[in-house]
């Protein structure tokens, strides 16, 4: 009897616990859809981690670039830098404009080829501000043979714009028949404006 009577206070003990204490039994229903989110949840984790260590290789690669463009800005840099001196120590060799001038012709080359007279000139300007390029035009007067005799003829203006030195390469057309023998070569601040530089040299 007293076995039966301590059995049955423990059984009453522990329900009357876990009515009052312990937060209430979840139902087979209840318990299920607990798992299935658990589960949904575990599978939402592993998405992330899957999308972190994506992104990380992703960013991991982004700046394995971003390295290589700066070593390869660098490396730019230095050539730039390095054809920058080549063309002031080349410039610097050229013998100066014996007019002088704001703008000086410090070489130039000419020849005919197809009727186009063909130019390859150096402009340097000493004087000024270098940091406001001048602004103007070249012009080429050229001189020769034609069908009416000796002349000279002046050739479309070219606008330039000249910092230190600008190097100006490329072809004009000339009059039909025209043979030049020498060429002028004017700087003007704007077309028919004032003259800024000048030379005379042969066509080849």
């Amino acid at each position: 009897m007293l076995l039966l009577t301590g059995t049955a206070l423990g059984v009453t003990a522990v329900l009357v616990v876990q009515e009052r204490y312990l937060p209430p039994r979840l139902s087979a229903a209840a318990s299920a859809e607990l798992r299935a989110e658990l589960s949904g949840l575990q599978a939402e984790r592993d998405r992330l981690q899957r999308d972190l260590g994506e992104a990380s290789t992703r960013l991991a690669r982004t700046e394995e670039a971003r390295r290589g463009l700066e070593q390869e800005l660098a490396g730019s840099r230095a050539t730039i830098a390095g054809l920058r001196e080549d063309v002031a120590s080349a410039l610097a060799a050229l013998p100066p404009d014996p007019r002088g001038g704001a703008v000086e012709v410090r070489a130039g080359r000419f020849s005919v080829d197809g009727g186009q007279l063909v130019y390859d000139v150096v402009l340097s300007r000493e004087r000024g501000n270098p940091g406001r390029p001048f602004q103007g035009v070249m012009q080429f007067v050229v001189a020769g043979d034609g069908a009416r005799g000796n002349g000279s003829v002046a050739l479309k203006p070219l606008p330039v714009s000249i910092g230190h030195y600008q190097s100006l390469r490329g072809s004009l057309p000339l009059p039909p028949d025209f043979r030049p023998s020498q060429a002028t070569i004017r700087v003007l601040d704007r077309p028919d404006g004032r003259q800024q530089g000048m030379r005379v040299m042969l066509v080849k």
